[in-house]
């Protein structure tokens, strides 16, 4: 893509490329060369850079840290079959991001800031991307506001960041997880369908006591009667019961994840049904001690399609068949894996090459 943006390119001075292990890539914690930045000043974005991977001075006083303003994303890179780097549904992830900066009262990301700045970061850090089966370059957009000032408004000004980090596959194992009916991840009239920092800290107390217990992830339910699943952790749900997928329905408390979509159309064009709707606690245990629910997994950029092998509720596991047994999530997954790493064709256009 051409720089329209005239990004200004500070190279680091030595690379900790030959220093990593890329057999050893715990998620979020090896971060590449490089970086990219912008800030939003006086109603425009402006000093666009890439800068190398480091600390960023700021005041202890940006309303970011007093009042929340802060939002991100999550993305994948993949390498290509003759050696080229593909982005997967780069767009998808910049109307989520927008759509959450608006309902967080923030600056909107234009589309070449965005764009150009991946492809700029990619482009000077292109020998970092895994070419290791079930690897990737993990993209994470954040923007988060600046301006230094202890009073309750939005920001005036805001800081973009662009950082990239190498990744092995997010979860190696099939996850037990407890379905929770005090704590709420979200609310009617809330920020949930925002990717928003503060949805994630508002987890973090519930999901390390599940933890204690001996499981993995949360099932989030309604904050209203606690009756109905909605995500699971950082991802969504979808369970597979007579042969049909069964997922939540996307609303105000539900995170629209570009995942999520991406299962949805793969299903429907390998002829699997899919029903997209408010589904109730009572439905998936009953499915579950009938039999006929026989799959059960998240999806979301990190966790790809991930088994979930165990269910609890109010004290009693509910045992789901083993991950090996299951067809249509592995399928699903690997027709997934196939286009982003091109070895098959891209018939849905979801590859963009940098």
């Amino acid at each position: 893509m051409k720089d329209s943006l005239n990004i200004k390119t500070t190279k680091a001075g030595q690379s900790r490329l030959a220093e990593t292990d890329f057999k050893d890539l715990p998620f979020g914690k090896v971060f590449t060369d490089h970086m990219f930045v912008a800030d939003f000043e006086d109603g425009e974005w402006k000093n666009f850079e890439i800068l190398p991977y480091g600390p960023i001075s700021m005041s202890p006083a940006i309303s970011a840290l007093h009042y929340g303003q802060a939002i991100f994303e999550g993305m994948k890179a993949y390498r290509q079959p003759d050696g080229s780097v593909s982005v997967f549904r780069a767009d998808k992830n910049f109307a989520r991001l927008n759509k959450s900066a608006v309902r967080m009262a923030m600056a909107t990301i234009p589309e070449d800031v965005f764009m150009q700045g991946i492809a700029a970061l990619i482009n000077i850090d292109k020998a970092w991307v895994p070419s290791e089966e079930n690897y990737s370059l993990y993209l994470r957009p954040v923007m988060f506001a600046t301006d230094p000032v202890l009073g309750v408004r939005p920001s005036a000004s805001y800081k973009f960041v662009i950082l990239a980090n190498p990744s092995a596959p997010y979860y190696s194992n099939p996850l037990r997880v407890k379905i929770e009916t005090h704590y709420t991840r979200s609310d009617n009239g809330g920020v949930g369908a925002a990717k928003t920092a503060g949805n994630y800290s508002r987890a973090m107390l519930p999901t390390v006591e599940a933890q204690a217990q001996g499981f993995d992830q949360l099932i989030w339910t309604d904050a209203k009667e606690n009756k109905y699943v909605e995500e699971s952790g950082a991802a969504n749900l979808m369970f597979i019961i007579d042969g049909k997928i069964v997922t939540p329905e996307v609303r105000e408390t539900i995170l629209d994840g570009v995942t999520r979509d991406t299962i949805i159309l793969l299903a429907k064009s390998m002829g699997i049904t899919v029903e997209e709707r408010r589904v109730a606690i009572s439905e998936v245990l009953e499915a579950i001690e009938n039999g006929t629910l026989t799959e059960a997994f998240a999806v979301g950029t990190a966790a790809t399609v991930t088994q979930i092998s165990e269910i609890s509720y109010e004290g009693k596991n509910y045992v789901l068949a083993a991950p090996a047994t299951r067809t249509v999530s592995p399928a699903i997954a690997k027709k997934l894996n196939d286009i982003r790493y091109g070895v098959t064709a891209d018939e849905f256009g979801w590859n963009w090459i940098v």
